[in-house]
């Protein structure tokens, strides 16, 4: 027996949705603030997946404004193959509200958004026998609708399907028709330690639909399980006939109540039927892998050198996309960014990264800025909480922004030229430790009594010509977690420009 590891997609990656054609296997995954929007993963095994691009890729499509939060934009999307084309549903909330775009092949190029004007969020597509399309959404319960998709119309009034098994907010429903029966799947509970899976069945639609009497089928509530927060899955059936749920969960660490940085993740499980109900489970993070050929994907990569001339589609950034201040073709095998705000900290503000996948890991880049200007490297969960180390005015610095604290925590002086910025993040016993730490700052003293329960540690720091790792500050992972922070969003590591504009020649993000 052959054994996978989950999350099958690590990283930020919450309220996965998954389609089959043919052989292969699509998910969809939320982008909230980030553009472009709506990762699209590729797979032929349900355990390799690879980022083939985005559906929401142009201004065109997703436009946000500047002022929305880190957890307004793109919420739970639904991705589907029927009719020969691939359909994907989402609500952009604070910008377009529910849009519907279409492709015939999920890596692009996808149509321009067609609205579909449903009071709610979460939407999903289905579609019946005579070829009527569905849209299921939350809105104080659930609701559904007939549509016609290739225009967005609704064709009728909304009308209450089901509302859950009685926890708070029901919502990410999906519509399913399997044998004789339909299947309504959906999340509640709330997106945190509580949230759970439900489900109920119905002979036509809209129903009324019977909930399975042993409801919520998946919830790790109130367990000590490794894996929380678990919700948000759709149902797919591989072409052996064997039934599997792609679903989101979070990894928490450290003390009481311990916390998560990464965001939600996307894991896998199997699911059985039992008399006419598909049940979800058990969830693992090392569990028996689906009996299909295994098809390994090339890993993402741990190093660009920016020499592609092309960002690759594992590069985001925030609220919407500057081509202008991005560049790759102004200094050759660089990264060119151009200040747009004077602080990370202001919405708007110039930052591409790519998500923290692993909770142990080092991330690196090789920074030269220009005169008068100030970039650098930065560990970003939202524009209030954030660690960076910088380059500006012939010193490098740490920074912390802690809610409404943003303080400067050591810097040094360093001759002039590209400098090699660095930020380690892991558990004091998994960061490494063969490298040569120079200018540690003293330990600070814990009070009597306190219990230190940070799921990891920052270290921020640089290199210098020989290599050694001048450490500047060691900072508490907590800070820069969902529990402290709030929102629905996970890490993502990168560079940034807050004046002028810096040369990027390389970035690295490696496990440690």
């Amino acid at each position: 027996m052959t054994f996978f590891d989950n999350p099958v997609i690590p990283g930020f990656s919450p309220d996965p949705s998954i389609c089959r054609a043919g052989d292969d296997y699509y998910v969809a995954t939320s982008s909230f603030e980030y553009v472009p929007g709506v990762p699209l993963w590729h797979s032929r095994d349900l355990v390799h997946w690879k980022l083939i691009g985005h559906a929401l890729d142009r201004p065109s499509q997703l436009d946000l404004p500047t002022s929305a939060s880190s957890s307004d934009g793109v919420y739970a999307p639904t991705l589907r193959y029927h009719d020969g084309l691939f359909w994907m549903i989402t609500t952009v909330v604070g910008g377009a509200d529910t849009v519907l775009v279409t492709a015939e092949d999920p890596a692009g190029p996808w149509s321009d958004p067609v609205p579909v004007g449903i009071p709610g969020i979460d939407p999903d597509l289905a579609w019946d026998e005579d070829g009527t399309c569905w849209c299921v959404f939350s809105s104080g319960g659930i609701r559904g609708v007939r549509i016609e998709p290739k225009t967005g119309e609704l064709l009728g009034e909304p009308v209450a399907m089901w509302s859950g098994s009685g926890l708070q907010y029901p919502e990410g429903p999906h519509l399913y028709r399997v044998g004789d029966w339909w299947y309504l799947l959906l999340s509640e509970g709330g997106t945190e330690r509580g949230h759970a899976m439900s489900v109920a069945r119905s002979r036509t639609l809209p129903g009324p639909f019977e909930p399975h009497p042993d409801n919520p089928v998946l919830s790790h509530r109130s367990t000590g399980h490794p894996v929380q927060n678990t919700g948000h899955g759709d149902l797919v059936q591989a072409h052996d006939g064997t039934w599997w749920m792609v679903l989101l969960g979070t990894r928490p660490r450290g003390d009481t109540p311990k916390f998560h940085g990464m965001g939600r993740e996307t894991f896998l499980a199997p699911v059985r039927w039992e008399d006419e109900w598909p049940l979800p489970g058990p969830l693992e993070l090392r569990a028996p892998a689906p009996a299909l050929t295994p098809h390994p994907w090339p890993q993402e990569p741990d190093r660009d050198d920016f020499d592609s001339g092309t960002l690759a589609p594992c590069w985001v950034t925030a609220r919407r996309q500057a081509p202008g201040a991005v560049r790759l073709d102004e200094r050759p095998d660089h990264l060119v960014l151009h200040a747009v705000k004077d602080s990370l900290d202001q919405p708007g503000s110039l930052f591409v990264g790519r998500r923290q996948r692993d909770p142990d890991c080092s991330a690196r880049t090789s920074a030269d800025v220009g005169e008068g200007g100030r970039a650098g490297l930065a560990v970003r969960l939202d524009d209030a909480h954030h660690y960076q180390v910088e380059r500006a005015d012939g010193v490098v610095r740490a920074v912390a922004r802690i809610g409404p604290l943003c303080q400067t925590v050591a810097e040094r002086s360093v001759p002039a030229g590209p400098v090699t910025l660095r930020i380690d993040i892991g558990t004091t016993d998994v960061l490494p430790p063969t490298v040569t730490v120079r200018g540690t700052p003293p330990e600070p003293a814990a009070p009597p009594g306190l219990r230190v329960g940070a799921p990891d540690t920052l270290r921020l720091g640089y290199e210098t010509a020989d290599g050694a790792f001048e450490l500047l500050a060691e900072l508490d992972g907590r800070y820069l977690t969902t529990e402290v922070a709030g929102g629905f969003t996970g890490r993502v590591i990168g560079m940034y420009a807050t004046h002028g504009s810096a040369a990027f020649d390389w970035f690295e993000l490696r496990s440690a």
